[in-house]
């Protein structure tokens, strides 16, 4: 067996697509736009690059955005002031502020400054607890593309065993219950696994779908998937490559090739669930607009 490889390039595409019709509806019978702030604070290469392609994505949707670059050394004081400008200011129904921050900061007293109704990251803990009760406003950008991956390649986890590795709360956590919901594209029996876990193969090898966010390289092997389970890789890992100009290459937490060959449907890294992070923030961002201007979502 070989794995239909799932392309979460094409995908976000085609949610960037359907984003940018709506958008241009929303606009048309509301005269609102939807707009995004991004706030990346320092010079982080790859936080860097992902609210670039934040920016251009906002383009493609004809969706208005800005990015506020602070320097390394913005205080905490001095961030939580613009989120809270941020906040008030008509122009931005999201607000992203790029994570990681710098270690002076305290994460989630930033978090805590955004205003729930803008926080498309759904990170904020009033969004977390909508999520909990089954009534999300914003499910997390991660979790909501591994959602649609699934649903939209006819791999719907309803009545399905889905094991997750990893307790994040940026992935692991929000995920396992946007799946139980007992709501469309949900309503399957979620395992999640951590470092805690004894024996992880023998829960692994019970999955229908496995969803492997566990940050270590080619973690999940090939003995830890059942013959024809679907695979889904939200890591993403820099791992030594001579060959390369730039002396790296992106790997998953899945050891692909040897996984691939046993898993009937799985995703690839880079080109899987990254650029649908991407896509499913513009669909929070649209749906914060359309709250907005008054409409039920």
């Amino acid at each position: 067996m070989t794995a239909t490889v799932i392309d979460g390039k094409l995908m976000a595409e085609e949610i960037r697509g359907e984003v940018a019709e709506e958008t241009r509806a929303l606009t048309e019978r509301s005269g609102i736009t939807p707009g995004l702030a991004a706030v990346l604070v320092g010079s982080d290469p790859a936080s860097a690059v992902y609210v670039r392609n934040k920016r251009r994505a906002c383009d493609e949707a004809e969706m208005f955005s800005k990015t506020f670059e602070l320097p390394e050394e913005t205080t905490q004081e001095e961030l939580i002031a613009l989120v809270q400008e941020l906040n008030t200011d008509s122009r931005f129904h999201g607000i992203l502020v790029q994570l990681p921050l710098p270690p002076h900061i305290e994460e989630r007293e930033v978090i805590l400054a955004i205003d729930p109704d803008k926080d498309v990251d759904g990170m904020h803990p009033i969004n977390g607890g909508r999520l909990l009760e089954g009534n999300p406003r914003f499910p997390p950008a991660t979790p909501a593309g591994v959602q649609q991956m699934l649903v939209r390649t006819g791999n719907d986890p309803a009545g399905k065993h889905v094991v997750i590795v990893g307790r994040s709360n940026i992935v692991g956590k929000p995920l396992s219950v946007l799946l139980m919901q007992k709501a469309p594209g949900a309503n399957a029996t979620v395992t999640v696994c951590h470092t805690g876990t004894r024996d992880l193969a023998a829960l692994t090898l019970q999955a229908d779908i496995v969803v492997a966010a566990i940050g270590r390289p080619h973690a999940l092997t090939a003995d830890m998937v059942a013959d024809g389970a679907v695979v889904i890789d939200v890591g993403i890992n820099r791992v030594d490559d001579a060959t390369r100009k730039s002396g790296y290459r992106l790997v998953g937490d899945v050891d692909y090739d040897a996984v691939a060959e046993k898993a009937s449907a799985i995703t690839p890294v880079p080109g899987g669930v990254g650029p649908m992070t991407i896509a499913m923030l513009l669909t929070n961002t649209l749906r914060a607009a359309r709250f907005a201007a008054g409409e039920s979502v």
